[in-house]
């Protein structure tokens, strides 16, 4: 009986601590503003992008309700070499439109979370609850350098470790 309430107590703990530590998102998102083409500034290490780089995001608005998401990059070792994956996104709860899912295989689906996003739309931050990836956006090819700090000190205030972060290379025509 003591063991089961030191566990019980323990469970009670961890789940605290871990619902504390989700990443925080933005209120609010205009689907509108938001859609169209961004370029990837930076990221933590993601296996499918791990040998590309000037790589874009592309969001077109379907008329279901859903998003088409079209990313492409170019690869390092050959620039004029390009590659591509289109998935689907959705909003699984209107409560919380920041909150996203993204499909790019069957059955399997990500977390995709607008941590902060600029008034104006012109960069963002996305993570998801499990800390693992990263990405900084913007409409623009360069970031200056202030807004770029900014943004990596919004991911660590989240919880995110920025050892291993990858300054993505714009640098294609």
């Amino acid at each position: 009986m003591k063991y089961s309430f030191i566990l019980l107590f323990l469970i009670m703990i961890f789940t605290s601590v871990t619902a504390q530590n989700k990443p925080s998102v933005v209120s609010e998102v205009d689907l509108n503003r938001y859609k169209g083409t961004w370029y990837e500034i930076a990221r933590l290490p993601f296996y499918f992008e791990r040998k590309l780089k000037c790589t874009t995001a592309t969001y077109t608005l379907r008329e279901d309700g859903k998003i088409t998401v079209l990313n492409k990059g170019n690869y390092i070792t050959d620039p004029q070499k390009t590659t591509s994956s289109k998935g689907v996104a959705w909003i699984p709860d209107m409560k919380s439109p920041s909150k996203l899912k993204v499909q790019f295989f069957w059955p399997f689906s990500g977390d995709y979370w607008i941590m902060y996003l600029d008034k104006d739309y012109r960069y963002v931050l996305i993570g998801e609850p499990a800390f693992k990836y990263l990405w900084i956006l913007a409409r623009e090819k360069k970031m200056d350098e202030p807004t770029y700090k900014m943004l990596l000190q919004k991911a660590v205030d989240n919880g995110y470790d920025l050892k291993s972060i990858i300054r993505v290379e714009q640098d294609c025509n």
